[in-house]
């Protein structure tokens, strides 16, 4: 029996295709140079890592699109980018066509702003939660900050029925998140999202804290809410087995840049890119005991010192020359999936089809 009793969202079959959310060569680099005198003093230049480098990414509406990485390949930066939390060192972001950099200057018809249909659910849940707050503060914060009601008792009647939503009670609108455990301290942090009536929710690791079963249940009720509000997900995960599961198209990156971006069945049944197939080969599998794996080889390399041509040629296993030499473009190999790797359009490649 499956851990996960999630199926998939059928909103994207439903929706008309249209594309919510769009990253165009978006980049973004940090400095991380050493103070000004020390420069000065060792006569060192300065730093810059890259942490996401030229991404380009489409979420439909009514999806949910899973993106999948090893730590430190420049997710949870891409989620900040597509929440407006960081800016764009070059490219750009748009929602519903709208540069986000320009996104709070625009009011729809009843006057409020485009922002309010952007939300994010954070890894952690205590460190997004103010403990001086109360759970009712906390939830009702989106609604005074887009003023989207006026009264208190309003306030306190719409925080009521987002508790409810999310399967608490309205006293606990009166307790403090230290009062609550993780599972439901999760399910606060989705009702504060709910609160200014989103349409595209970046869920940053949301379960990752949780114990199995507890993240069934925080799964379960954001697919109902999905359902229910026709809800747009970006879905970042380091468990494939929850993305299998809550997924429509996944995404799998690799140092700040995308490998493979393909429908759930097709990633799942037979993944092209060799990083996705280590990834896939690392899950447990009792269907598989005894077959031959992949292993995932050494680590993800330094992203302030990242290797020539493709990042991923010094542990892939059926890398060549040009690999060390050239940058693989994210390219389209069918209809419906993309892959950046020599191996798709150079013939001398020879792609293993063991899995």
């Amino acid at each position: 029996m499956k851990p996960y009793a999630v199926s998939r969202s059928k909103a994207s079959a439903e929706s008309d295709g249209q594309t919510l959310v769009q990253a165009i060569q978006v980049s973004k680099r940090f400095d991380v140079s050493e103070p000004w005198l020390n420069r000065l003093i060792e006569r060192k230049p300065r730093r810059y890592l890259q942490a996401v480098d030229q991404l380009n990414l489409e979420i439909k509406r009514g999806e949910t699109f899973g993106l999948v990485g090893e730590s430190g390949c420049g997710k949870s930066t891409v989620a900040r980018l597509l929440v407006g939390l960081y800016a764009c060192s070059s490219g750009e972001v748009r929602f519903e066509g709208h540069p986000l950099q320009h996104i709070d200057r625009i009011k729809e018809k009843n006057e409020t702003s485009l922002r309010r249909k952007i939300q994010m659910i954070f890894q952690d849940p205590y460190a997004s939660l103010n403990p001086r707050w109360t759970v009712g503060e906390i939830v009702a914060e989106p609604l005074k900050v887009h003023r989207m009601l006026d009264s208190r008792a309003s306030m306190q009647e719409r925080v009521a029925v987002l508790l409810a939503q999310v399967g608490l009670a309205a006293s606990d609108a009166e307790r403090y998140p230290h009062q609550f455990s993780g599972g439901q301290r999760q399910r606060i942090s989705i009702a504060r999202a709910l609160a200014s009536e989103p349409e595209f929710l970046v869920c940053d690791e949301p379960t990752s804290a949780l114990d199995v079963s507890v993240q069934a249940q925080v799964l379960n009720l954001m697919k109902d809410l999905q359902a229910r509000r026709g809800l747009t997900y970006l879905f970042i995960s380091h468990n494939l087995a929850v993305v299998r599961h809550v997924s429509d198209r996944v995404g799998v990156m690799y140092l700040g840049r995308l490998v493979e971006v393909a429908p759930n069945e097709d990633l799942f049944d037979k993944a092209l890119h060799p990083y996705t197939r280590m990834l896939l080969d690392a899950i447990p599998d009792l269907e598989r005991t005894g077959k031959d794996r992949t292993p995932v080889a050494g680590e993800v390399p330094n992203p302030l010192d990242p290797p020539s041509g493709c990042a991923f040629h010094p542990r892939c296993p059926q890398a060549k020359a040009r690999c060390e030499r050239e940058r693989p473009v994210l390219s389209m190999v069918d209809a419906r999936r993309q892959v950046a790797c020599f191996a798709m359009t150079d013939p001398a490649f020879e792609l293993d089809e063991a899995r």
